[in-house]
């Protein structure tokens, strides 16, 4: 007869392959109505947000007993994909609206619009400000700035954590760095959006960014509530060859490989082939007009 131990793994394992085979047939949709790469190539890259997630937890609950160092290196690994993701989707956004910053092209449709930013943004930029080419370079720079910031934190983190080196105050100091970093990121991505909420309906922006955030706010919160039940003794040890904490790594593990099952059936929805296939079809149907 299995034990709980044996049962959990071959459960997570399960949720592991779930994620990956709704994943690979979203993927493999996409690259059948390959129409417009611009947009799907920032799309392939969040879709394998959730299957990450999945094979990152997975090896984590697979040496439950690691180092601290290295769920630090499995944790970097998420949250630095994360960092990327958010800088894909505005650049997502910024191609359903033909909008491309390298080649200077801004549909004069969309200039000269307002945007209004809030406390505490108004301390380092004027409260309203006309919509151009560098304001939406600007826009950009905010959401890349976490893709730099993240891996290089993440990079020194671990080698603290390595040498010994890694006291309360300076885990804080990341800490505050991170958030005010990824905060920068998301605020980019809420102003564009509330300034072009009407053009980007028919996209499902909305949907889009709640499946990119939900993983990141599940695995946030849960982590929380994980460490207030330590903290009451709720999880604890009964063994003395493992300690609270492995406890605590392996509960997030499971959960982040079940969740992510559902995320990727939700990217389905979210991410869909269908607008490019219903482009695909109409195409076909107008070269056969022609011929």
């Amino acid at each position: 007869m299995a034990n709980p131990a044996q049962i959990i793994l071959l459960g997570s394992t399960f949720c592991a392959m779930l994620t990956l085979h709704f994943s690979i047939q979203l993927l493999s949709e996409h690259f059948l109505y390959w129409k417009k790469p611009k947009e799907q190539k920032a799309i392939l890259v969040i879709i394998l947000m959730a299957p990450l997630y999945a094979i990152d937890s997975y090896v984590g609950l697979i040496d439950f007993q690691g180092s601290k160092a290295f769920f630090m290196f499995l944790d970097s690994v998420k949250e630095c994909y994360e960092a990327f993701v958010i800088a894909k989707f505005l650049a997502l956004l910024y191609s359903y609206l033909n909008i491309s910053i390298s080649k200077n092209i801004v549909p004069d449709e969309i200039k000269g619009r307002e945007i209004h930013h809030s406390f505490p943004m108004t301390l380092f930029v004027p409260r309203s400000v006309c919509l151009n080419h560098n304001t939406l370079k600007l826009l950009k720079y905010w959401t890349w700035q976490f893709v730099v910031i993240r891996p290089v934190c993440s990079i020194l983190m671990i080698t603290l954590q390595l040498v010994g080196v890694y006291p309360s105050w300076v885990s804080w100091t990341f800490t505050i760095i991170l958030n005010i970093s990824v905060s920068l990121a998301l605020y980019s991505l809420v102003i564009f959006y509330h300034v072009f909420d009407k053009e980007l309906a028919p996209h499902k922006p909305l949907a889009k960014f709640l499946c990119i955030k939900g993983i990141v706010f599940f695995c946030f919160w849960q982590g929380i509530v994980l460490d207030i039940l330590v903290a009451l003794k709720v999880i604890r040890s009964h063994h003395k060859w493992l300690d609270v904490e492995h406890i605590e790594e392996a509960l997030q593990n499971i959960l982040v490989c079940v969740e992510m099952v559902f995320f990727s059936v939700y990217q389905k929805h979210a991410y869909g082939a269908e607008p490019y296939r219903d482009d695909a079809i109409s195409t076909a149907k107008r070269d056969k007009k022609t011929e």
